[in-house]
């Protein structure tokens, strides 16, 4: 099985994925980070999708490779403005030196997933970074400041 980039509420602030570094940056409205020109692109899924997927392969008959994720593709400049806007943050997006082996597009094909398991992604991308961004609003709140990433990244109080 091939999952594809889950995002969702309890993620953790420090795991230097795009999603939870994105809300975490737009929340505080500390510039937006991306490695590269932003052209990059990414799918992401809700992680109630990413059980639901699981769910089915292993109550199904289905035992070869397959792909879950969410195959609504992203660039990253435009998912980074996707979260300042739904975050009414002001923060700047700015761009860094290129990550090495930072693929160029990462998005799943998911027929064989509809057609084997009957699965296919059921929460919009909108509505998952709803909730997530209303998960890490009270992270926020209750940390003071949180770091997303790097040597001087801070986990919320109570992390572990």
């Amino acid at each position: 099985m091939m999952i594809f980039n889950t995002f969702g509420p309890r993620m953790h602030p420090n795991d230097g994925r795009v999603v939870s570094n994105f809300i975490i940056q737009a929340l505080q409205n500390k510039d937006i980070t991306i490695y590269g020109d932003g052209s990059q692109t990414r799918s992401f899924q809700y992680v109630s999708d990413l059980v639901h997927g699981l769910h089915a392969l292993m109550n199904g008959e289905y035992d070869l490779p397959v792909n879950i994720g969410n195959p609504d593709e992203y660039s990253i400049k435009n998912f980074a403005v996707k979260i300042r806007d739904m975050t009414q943050s002001k923060s700047e997006i700015i761009f860094m030196p290129k990550v090495a082996d930072d693929p160029s597009q990462r998005e799943p094909d998911i027929t064989v997933a509809r057609r084997e398991l009957n699965w296919e992604p059921k929460v919009s991308v909108e509505e998952g970074l709803r909730k997530t961004i209303d998960y890490f609003r009270g992270e926020v709140e209750a940390a003071g400041e949180i770091v997303p990433t790097g040597p001087d990244a801070v986990k919320p109080k109570g992390a572990a």
